[in-house]
């Protein structure tokens, strides 16, 4: 094997380029993970288009993407989890697993994590990478690669239904249909949801939504959304909201549509910090509010419980494309957002 790779360098925002870069070389508790296929997320169109996310600023050229599966090419000395020729989905962000929040659990807080494609890390729109092991999960024989790429959006969804303490006593309603709000309804099929509205504005992602489990879609701009939900759930209303649109509305609204003792779920990251809400609202209906950063030990539940359903989580790949194609792709993301949801990269399509 050559000592060199194909990796697409984001030099400077809106500029981004195929180079012939040293293949990384793994540590005793690492493996190399050759990449089959990765998906390109929003915070990598962010950066690709304004080069920053809050305090995250690309400084110098950078590899993006951190959803990815592949196969593992070497192990480390110390690496008994996995051997060469398994194949594996990659939970990108490695904390230490020494502070107090990796000990108590929740490591998605940890103040050391290194999270691919968050600079100053490199990500994996590569054709290797090398990985922690203990980041590594075995894919059943049953589950496809794109599923185990997938298995890190639909990971934010799962987070959200454990902070939303959801039970399959909800109804619920998700905000926003793009990849992880389409996720989120999957995730909330896995959790045993059965009444599961969405809103969206874009007829395509309702269609979408619709095909994954939705019990009933509504376009925010042309209906009440109370006053449908209403309708729809029998006066009983919903009980918990996934907001994952980031949309400052839909943030406001999120806490009038939910019944008085409910939970709200914030996933979207909006634009502006500061976001007007009715305080008098969640204080009078004892509303909780849970915010989430990405997600915390999900990757088992979540390969176990696709591998013993019916739930395709692939049907939001609307694109596929080979890393030599990554400007055609990453602009297909960015501009398209009507007819696409989640692209798909393959370093050897």
């Amino acid at each position: 094997m050559s000592n060199m790779m194909d990796a697409a360098i984001l030099n400077r925002p809106m500029d981004i380029e195929i180079k012939q870069v040293p293949i990384p070389s793994i540590k005793e508790d690492e493996a190399l993970i050759k990449v089959y296929c990765i998906g390109v997320c929003g915070s990598d169109v962010h950066y690709y288009e304004h080069g920053r996310i809050g305090r995250y600023v690309v400084e110098k050229p950078i590899i993006l993407g951190h959803e990815l599966a592949g196969e593992v090419m070497q192990v480390g000395a110390k690496v008994s989890n996995v051997a060469v020729g398994d194949r594996v989905a990659v939970e990108p962000g490695v904390a230490c697993g020494r502070c107090d929040y990796c000990k108590s659990g929740r490591y998605n807080l940890c103040p050391d994590v290194v999270f691919m494609a968050t600079p100053p890390v490199d990500g994996a729109w590569a054709e290797y990478v090398a990985v922690r092991s203990d980041f590594l999960f075995q894919l059943p024989d049953e589950m496809s690669f794109e599923e185990g790429a997938l298995l890190e959006p639909l990971s934010v969804g799962m987070h959200a239904m454990i902070r939303g303490k959801v039970s399959p006593a909800d109804r619920m309603l998700v905000t926003g249909l793009g990849p992880i709000g389409l996720l989120a309804i999957q995730a909330a099929r896995i959790y045993g949801v059965t009444e599961i509205y969405a809103t969206d504005v874009v007829p395509f992602r309702q269609e979408l939504a619709m095909k994954m489990g939705a019990t009933a879609v509504i376009d925010p701009s042309k209906e009440n959304l109370k006053e449908r939900l209403a309708e729809l759930t029998g006066g009983k209303g919903v009980t918990v909201v996934v907001e994952s649109s980031g949309n400052g509305r839909a943030i406001a609204d999120a806490f009038g549509a939910v019944n008085r003792g409910g939970r709200v779920v914030l996933v979207g990251m909006p634009a502006a910090s500061e976001i007007p809400v009715d305080i008098n609202t969640i204080i009078d209906g004892e509303i909780d509010v849970y915010g989430l950063f990405r997600y915390a030990n999900t990757y088992p539940s979540a390969i176990q419980a696709l591998s013993k359903s019916d739930i395709d989580i692939e049907q939001v790949i609307t694109h596929k494309y080979a890393l030599q194609d990554i400007q055609e792709a990453i602009e297909v993301a960015r501009t398209e957002k009507e007819t696409s949801i989640k692209v798909m990269i393959y370093p050897k399509l």
